[in-house]
């Protein structure tokens, strides 16, 4: 197909839908090839499906902060949930009239277009961010501060769609929070999996064998550092002793899946009603993933591999290509350069990202030969994803007695159950300087002389596993009365920073 007819049908409708659903896995998804109907109207639409894209920095606050500017958070500084680094870094002396930061990121880049900017999501007020609505023309803030089900945002949509969806030159983003725990979708939504049989790569003994690790989120402390239960969420449970407790929580995880999905056919029908549905741009990505049992780790994206990174993308576009299945390496700041090119606009240098729109004009080829994960709100990790591997490096281990590094092959491994770092130290060896050599990269383009995880390290580490957190939460004693007290002891006798 030629690129230049549906390029100008793009250009001159300009009507770009960009749906962001918090803590989606990918292969959670029909057209990922899950065996569960989770996505039939997001199904409906994946004309162009990225297999292997992946957030540079988690999870939430980082990711779209990633997002948001098209850069590393070594560079913007937002690493973190607490602390100095859950703030941008400054501009400092150069700043102008209006901060370069703002002036250039992806919500400017859809206003230079000429396009009304419109924002419905709570995101910004959940984590005080409110740069992530600069360029936003018209904020819509559904006022759960993440908390909310998709029935709240729903309406906001549709209400902004009837008033100016048949209009030209408008990018609506829309944000929902259901897939994230604690589960929440609507009672009268039903049990639609609990005829459905549960296909996963956990069986009882790989259960067992979670039921005795240590660390935050693991099978007997899905609420983190306990296994309360909130009776407002059902659908959450507190922890999984058994299989059917896994099929639970397997359960709620598709059904809030399933409940977004649903939401988003609403939206389309009304681009329907409004017969403007086959010109709209549709992108559909999300955050981040979730460890559901990787790592011995559940209901969480507190690492810096795959289920947590690996993220889902997407797209139609009018009149584009249809069928493309991309397995080259992406991050999501790649979709800033990508989304210049297609609107005609120039690529800023301050990026970091990659352009992929050859893959949306033509299905041609494009994308990284190897990508750099980091993860510094959970634990303090950066990992080196290429070829079959990944390559994890750990900092701080968030008190989940992780080695120093871990060597997974996961095509061979999807779901990180044997490192074979012993096995291939070459290959370590690779991964080490694939970060080694991004870093100083990173490090030479930034405008500040520190590593933002060296400053997570130096105040009290990862946001989540603040020392406080251990003690206040009397985890160690957990530990020890529910059979892991090898693991309590190496935690009471480690040197744990600030406590």
């Amino acid at each position: 197909m030629i690129f230049s007819p549906w390029h100008s049908i793009f250009l001159e409708h300009m009507r770009i839908l960009f749906i962001d659903i918090d803590t989606l896995r990918p292969d959670h998804m029909g057209c990922y090839g899950y065996n569960r109907n989770t996505t039939p109207n997001i199904d409906s639409i994946a004309d162009i499906v990225f297999n292997n894209y992946y957030c540079p920095d988690a999870p939430c606050l980082p990711s779209r902060a990633s997002l948001i500017s098209g850069m590393f958070g070594i560079r913007h500084g937002v690493v973190g949930h607490g602390g100095t680094c859950a703030d941008r870094r400054i501009t400092g002396a150069a700043r102008g009239f209006h901060d370069q930061f703002d002036q250039n990121n992806l919500n400017y880049l859809f206003k230079k277009a000429g396009m009304k900017t419109v924002s419905i999501s709570s995101f910004p007020e959940r984590h005080s961010c409110w740069w992530y609505d600069a360029g936003i023309d018209e904020s819509y803030n559904p006022g759960g501060g993440g908390l909310e089900s998709g029935e709240k945002v729903l309406p906001l949509a549709l209400d902004w769609i009837e008033r100016n969806g048949s209009e030209d030159n408008w990018f609506l983003r829309v944000h929902f929070w259901d897939p994230h725990t604690p589960y929440r979708a609507p009672a009268d939504f039903g049990d639609p999996f609990a005829d459905k049989p549960l296909d996963t790569w956990i069986d009882e003994n790989i259960l067992q064998s979670h039921l005795k690790k240590t660390g935050p989120h693991g099978a007997l402390e899905l609420n983190m550092y306990n296994d309360r239960e909130n009776p407002m969420y059902p659908r959450h449970p507190g922890k999984i002793t058994d299989m059917a407790g896994l099929k639970r929580l397997f359960d709620g995880y598709d059904t809030g899946i399933l409940y977004t999905d649903f939401l988003i056919g609403k939206i389309f029908e009304s681009l329907r009603g409004k017969n403007v549905f086959d010109d709209t741009a549709v992108i559909i990505t999300s955050d981040h993933g979730d460890n559901m049992g990787e790592l011995g780790i559940y209901a969480e994206h507190g690492t810096a591999d795959c289920p947590t990174c690996r993220i889902p993308m997407v797209m139609k576009f009018p009149d584009g290509e249809k069928k493309i299945i991309d397995n080259g390496l992406h991050y999501n700041i790649d979709l800033l350069p990508t989304m210049a090119e297609l609107l005609n606009l120039p690529v800023r240098e301050q990026w970091d990202g990659k352009s992929y729109a050859s893959v949306v004009k033509n299905g041609g080829k494009s994308g990284w030969d190897s990508l750099v994960l980091s993860q510094m709100a959970h634990v303090c990790q950066r990992s080196a994803r290429f070829g079959d591997w990944l390559y994890i490096r750990t900092i701080h281990d968030g008190y989940h007695l992780f080695d120093r590094e871990m060597l997974f092959n996961i095509a061979a491994d999807p779901y990180e159950t044997r490192d074979v770092k012993a096995q291939y130290p070459q290959i370590c060896s690779e991964g080490a300087k694939i970060i080694l050599d991004w870093h100083e990269d990173m490090m030479m383009k930034s405008s500040y002389s520190e590593d933002p995880m060296w400053r997570v390290m130096k105040e009290k580490g990862p946001f989540h596993a603040w020392p406080e957190n251990l003690v206040n939460s009397h985890y160690l004693e957990k530990l020890e009365s529910t059979g892991r007290s090898e693991g309590a002891h190496i935690l009471r006798t480690r040197k744990i920073p600030h406590m």
